[in-house]
């Protein structure tokens, strides 16, 4: 039994010797370097998925020292600065990247996101210009919308906060924005129709419900909306919904909303308490 065993391990050891014998070194090289690629790849995933941010940069910035041309590294350390709101590190990275020879247009889109980030909306409006029209993505067109309503312009705004929506299967957020937007020019039934659309596709996007109650409360409508909130939310909402209606001169119904946020969820709202606090020490 031994021997018939021993002798299989010889012969497979034959056949591995063989196999070796018939494979040049130039392909074995090019083999290690496959798996080594592999590894590489596997690991920037990690790096600007999962890891810390400031580990990922540091990680990014050791391999460029090695490779300064990589063009991955490159993107992943421009990911991971914006990832850690280094926003201006790493909008200096993403202009590097959008520069490489072998760059795309969404690397472009990448830069412009990082100059929004930063504050530099002209910037950011130039570089977008540079990318290609045939270019049609859900990033690409809401940081459009996003610098259309930083300009002022209603309706490419609204044009391009539409065409985003329709490219994502997950437009809470774009949804969201477009809404904020309706609220800040006045809009509120507009707003209010869209932060109760982002809600369908994200219950749990606090934003969205904060701004349907600023909506509803500039129309002095101040009753909480039938949506999903935990207490700790609820509360919340209450406030928003009494300071609204204490800036626009209904100060005893402010007051009640104070009220009900402090007895919805008494251990988080010490901000209700002070304001009605304050409200009551003015008579």
């Amino acid at each position: 039994m031994r021997r018939s065993i021993l002798l299989s391990m010889c012969a497979g050891g034959a056949l591995m010797l063989t196999a070796c014998a018939e494979t040049t070194p130039v392909e074995v090289e090019r083999a290690v370097q496959d798996v080594l690629a592999a590894d590489q790849g596997t690991m920037n995933d990690i790096m600007m998925t999962v890891a810390d941010p400031n580990e990922a940069a540091t990680y990014f910035r050791r391999t460029l020292k090695e490779n300064p041309g990589n063009i991955d590294a490159q993107r992943g350390l421009a990911r991971s600065l914006i990832r850690a709101k280094r926003n201006t590190e790493g909008a200096a990275i993403w202009a590097k990247v959008a520069a490489h020879r072998a760059a795309t247009a969404e690397d472009k889109v990448d830069h412009a996101d990082a100059l929004i980030r930063t504050g530099d909306w002209a910037r950011a409006e130039t570089v977008l210009k540079g990318v290609p029209p045939t270019h049609e993505t859900y990033k690409r067109y809401r940081l459009e919308a996003m610098i259309a309503d930083s300009n002022g312009q209603w309706d490419k705004a609204d044009s391009y906060y539409e065409t985003a929506a329709g490219l994502t299967t997950t437009p809470a957020k774009v949804l969201n924005n477009w809404g904020y937007s309706k609220l800040t020019r006045g809009d509120y039934p507009g707003a209010e129709r869209l932060f109760v659309e982002a809600l369908t596709y994200d219950p749990a996007l606090f934003t969205a419900k904060n701004n349907l109650v600023l909506a509803r409360g500039a129309q002095r409508n101040y009753a909480l909306p039938v949506i999903e909130a935990n207490r700790g939310e609820r509360a919340q909402l209450y406030h928003t919904l009494a300071l609204t209606a204490i800036k626009q001169g209904d100060v005893a119904l402010g007051k009640g909303l104070l009220q009900d946020a402090i007895e919805t969820s008494p251990q988080h709202f010490e901000e209700a308490v002070r304001a009605l606090e304050a409200l009551e020490s003015r008579g």
